[in-house]
């Protein structure tokens, strides 16, 4: 099997709106030399995006956008700049916005409402280690912490048919902090909201990785977004991942630190001593089948 005759869809890619960036985020993101010779081009125009993706073999990619303004300087803006950006290729750019979890209670789920309308959002993120919540902090054991928008979005989520992408795991960013990035606070959200389409970005890694599959194996509805983790030692983290092959997607992560590309992580996919048809659903089916079954391709 090669990469030419095998379907790449990339679940996890960060096209941003890179200039809003505080400096240190900045800064850490140009580790990767492709970012700091191209993120103006690939922030500013999707031609050059989809041109790449031509380049690599590459059919859609999901965007992913996220609201962490403390932390990464993203504020609800990224809404309307991945709308903005993608207008013109939906067909192969599929846009991911986020949420504001410190906004009035009202004034959240206005937004929530709003901005997936007006905006044509496909999906929606949530990054606990950047955003400085846990996934579960709408349950009433946090007291005076709780966060009722929690609950409000998941609900959206559910009664919408939105796919909700959770990062879980580790950041190297600075601000991060990890411990809000283990993925067990996603059993409560799973439980309360059994409808919900929830995709684990990262599987916990390279903590959490015995819980990440656990809950997969628990949950029906949960999908296991592999971006982040070197696709090389996959089966390190995953040792047992043909038990889940149905419900694991390929991302990049691209052009994060120490991404080397779409393809090239895709290539490593290849390599692996797992079954042929196992490698075409990460690298490709799961994608088409998870998002077909939501009308959002």
């Amino acid at each position: 099997m090669t990469l030419n005759n095998v379907k790449i869809n990339d679940v996890h890619v960060h096209v941003n709106p890179f200039s809003m960036l505080h400096k240190p985020a900045l800064e850490f993101f140009a580790m990767n030399q492709d970012f700091r010779q191209n993120w103006n081009r690939i922030e500013r125009d999707p031609s050059y995006v989809v041109k790449r993706m031509d380049e690599e073999g590459v059919q859609r990619i999901v965007l992913i956008n996220y609201v962490a303004k403390e932390v990464m300087g993203y504020d609800l803006s990224v809404n309307e700049y991945v709308f903005r950006y993608c207008r013109g290729y939906r067909d192969r750019l599929i846009p991911f916005g986020g949420v504001e979890i410190g906004l009035d209670h009202t004034e959240f789920a206005r937004r929530i409402e709003e901005d997936y309308s007006k905006f044509e959002l496909a999906g929606l993120k949530l990054h606990p280690v950047h955003q400085l919540v846990y996934a579960n902090q709408y349950l009433p054991e946090y007291g005076e912490a709780r966060v009722r928008n929690l609950e409000t979005l998941y609900q959206f989520c559910s009664d919408h048919s939105v796919p909700l992408t959770v990062h879980t795991g580790s950041s190297m960013f600075p601000g991060a902090r990890i411990k809000y990035g283990d993925p067990l606070y996603l059993d409560d959200v799973l439980v309360d909201f059994p409808e919900l389409t929830l995709i684990m970005a990262h599987g916990g890694r390279p903590i959490w990785m015995e819980k990440a599959f656990f809950l997969m194996r628990r949950h029906r509805n949960l999908y296991l977004d592999i971006s982040g983790i070197p696709p090389n030692r996959l089966l390190e983290y995953f040792p047992r991942i043909t038990e889940i092959a149905d419900r694991v997607i390929f991302g990049s992560d691209w052009p994060s630190p120490g991404v080397k590309g779409m393809r090239a992580n895709a290539l490593e996919i290849l390599k692996l001593p797992i079954p042929e048809d196992v490698k075409e659903r990460i690298l490709g089916l799961n994608f088409e089948h998870l998002f077909r079954s939501l009308r959002v391709i």
